[in-house]
Parts: C-alpha cells; sequence; structure tokens
C-alpha cells in the first residue's frame, strides 16, 4: 500500500531530480523509494566497496537471468585474449 509522502527541498534539487527521473524513465516517488530502500537494507554492508561504485547503488537495475560469471568471463576472454 503506498502512502503519500510530503518533502520539503530546494526548487534547484527538485528540478533536477525531475530531469534525471525523466531521462531514466522513472517517476521521482520511484527514486525515493527505491534510495530508502537502499538505505535501510539491514543485510548489506559496502564497508569494502569503492566510493565510486557505491554511488552506483540504487541506480542500476540488471535483468533476473543476468549471469554475472558469465559476463566477466567474457571480459577476461577480450581483455587477456584467454
Amino acid at each position: 500500500m503506498n502512502t503519500k509522502l510530503t518533502l520539503s527541498l530546494e526548487k534547484e534539487v527538485i528540478e533536477q531530480a525531475k530531469s534525471y527521473a525523466k531521462k531514466t524513465g522513472r517517476s521521482l516517488s520511484e527514486l525515493v523509494e527505491s534510495y530508502f530502500k537502499n538505505l535501510t537494507e539491514k543485510e548489506q554492508t559496502y564497508d569494502d566497496i569503492h566510493p565510486k561504485v557505491k554511488k552506483l547503488i540504487g541506480r542500476i537495475t540488471l535483468p533476473p537471468d543476468f549471469d554475472e560469471e558469465k559476463v566477466k568471463e567474457e571480459h577476461y576472454r577480450e581483455k587477456y585474449g584467454l
């Protein structure tokens, strides 16, 4: 069940967020919800992740059938000619 939330933000921040949401095909509500979910997930620890990678958390959604190992293998094959 969705519940309405009122936030007070600087106008420029809102405009930038709206622009970003439009570019990514998402709503502001989806962006905020995704951000809050990522902040509050108890099981995740990001202490060993590089800060630049941390900034990407929650911004990329991979398909359910995404095979990380397969992608790594292909990358190494191309990079090192394996």
